[in-house]
């Protein structure tokens, strides 16, 4: 069982929040990606989530058309397939959908997951995400309510991004500014709107300075500590001790510190692709360098098949963000955790 069934989804995250761990959520873009998530994962003994953004979805989908249910679909019925020679179980996630693109995407995926239940299949994804940072709450709370129903009539947790992540992601942008911090009021009118389980299941990305991307010392403040408070003022009003599976986004360039303090504070998943992105092509680069002669026919040569096969890069590509994604299993403390 690989690919994570609903239920096994759930105890997934019920075991990250109990033992204060968090699944890296890592960001794929090919069928290469996806092999080195899965390779990293089975490396550490760790289960994880694999996740396909909007505009991975659209490059999947092929330039020709670039339609993004078909590029997500298709990685996905992919990976249910290679997934079963990996020793680890994973979750099928997409990641930031803003409100122009529900059509074209979750709503869509949604559709196909209920399609799917109802003929007694697992849906093809375990959760889906709605970013509706760039609304204002109360319209994000609402698209979050039919989405959220939606959901659990497919059987699938949704993900909400409630305020804005600062930094560049698929085109949806956000200032680093003191905007960047959820309020206690925030996160209650969450609560009030979307449940605290009862009405479904859903993962909360709070906003505490996280910055997509990464950027240099001093640029990007992060306070972790935020989330304690989060969940003491819902838990308060609501008799619910620490009501909320908090995501960490902008996880990549993090320190030590700052991931253990989020991790003791609710946050089960963590996402990592702009520094899975660098270690996937970091090696392509080296090669590229090192064997320039032979990857290019310089002066007429005939340069060296062996050095421009793109299995010989791939592989080293694959091993570099393999190698990025058991590190990140380790930081987050899943490694060697995996469910038997």
């Amino acid at each position: 069982m690989p690919i994570a069934t609903p239920e096994v989804y759930n105890e997934m995250l019920d075991r990250a929040k109990a033992g204060k761990f968090a699944y890296p959520a890592i960001n794929v873009t090919s069928s290469q990606t996806l092999h080195a998530a899965l390779r990293g994962f089975a490396e550490a003994e760790s289960d994880g989530i694999i996740q396909i953004s909007t505009g991975g979805a659209e490059f999947l989908g092929g330039q020709y058309n670039k339609d993004m249910v078909t590029g997500a679909v298709a990685l996905a019925e992919f990976a249910h397939i290679v997934a079963a020679k990996y020793d680890i179980t994973v979750a099928l996630h997409t990641d930031h959908c803003p409100k122009d693109k529900l059509d074209g995407y979750v709503r869509p995926l949604l559709d196909i997951s209920a399609e799917r239940v109802a003929r007694g299949l697992n849906p093809l994804f375990q959760s889906h995400m709605w970013d509706g940072s760039a609304e204002t709450l109360a319209d994000n709370l609402a698209i979050g309510q039919e989405l959220l129903a939606k959901a659990v009539a497919a059987k699938i947790i949704l993900e909400v991004e409630i305020t804005p992540t600062g930094g560049e992601e698929d085109g949806v942008s956000h200032e680093i500014n003191d905007e960047l911090y959820t309020t206690v009021e925030d996160a209650i009118r969450t609560a009030e709107a979307l449940g605290l389980g009862e009405k479904g299941r859903y993962l909360l990305a709070a906003s505490f300075g996280n910055v997509h991307g990464v950027y240099k010392p001093g640029n990007v403040v992060l306070r972790p500590e935020l989330l304690k408070d989060l969940q003491a003022g819902v838990a308060e009003k609501f008799g619910k001790a620490s009501p909320f599976d908090f995501v960490f986004h902008g996880g990549s360039g993090s320190t030590a510190e700052e991931i253990a303090t989020a991790l003791e504070n609710g946050v089960v998943k963590m996402n990592l692709d702009t520094d899975t992105q660098y270690a996937f092509t970091r090696p392509v680069v080296d090669h590229m360098f090192t064997n320039y002669a032979g990857v290019l026919k310089v002066d007429g040569e005939v340069g060296t098949k062996s050095k421009y096969d793109p299995r010989t890069w791939g592989k080293a590509a694959e091993a570099g963000m393999a190698a990025r994604v058991v590190e990140a299993c380790a930081n987050l403390r899943s490694a060697g955790t995996r469910i038997k």
